[in-house]
């Protein structure tokens, strides 16, 4: 199942089970909505390591970084990816993909003690 939970600063993306037919076209709805951030914001991704993309899905994504990469630079404080599957290397290329600070993890907690150091002061 994919959801988008839009807070006022937090955007969290979530890609876990249960896994439906509809979570290809949700998880790309979804990053087009993070795409079209005007607020600044910072990104947690939990994704449950077993939900999978097409190949034409795999396009979409690619094109969707393409594409926002140089607006969610401008807007986007953060980036926590949470995945059962994390390692060191996964960290290494998304940190080439964005510019912006990007951790990989296993655990959510320690994800989100990342972001919240990059929160701004109230």
């Amino acid at each position: 199942m994919v959801s988008l939970e839009v807070g006022r600063l937090l955007l969290t993306l979530r890609f876990l089970p249960p896994y439906t037919e509809a979570d290809e076209r949700d998880y790309l709805a979804a990053l087009s909505g993070i795409g079209n951030r005007e607020d600044p914001f910072m990104l947690l991704t939990l994704f449950g390591g077993g939900g999978r993309l097409s190949a034409a899905g795999e396009r979409a994504q690619a094109l969707w970084f393409k594409a926002t990469r140089s607006r969610l630079s401008e807007r986007c404080l953060a980036i926590a990816i949470v995945r059962p599957d994390a390692t060191r290397k996964m960290e290494e290329t998304f940190q080439k993909l964005w510019s912006m600070p990007t951790r990989v993890f296993q655990d959510e907690r320690a994800a989100r003690d990342f972001l919240s150091s990059y929160a701004p002061a109230a």
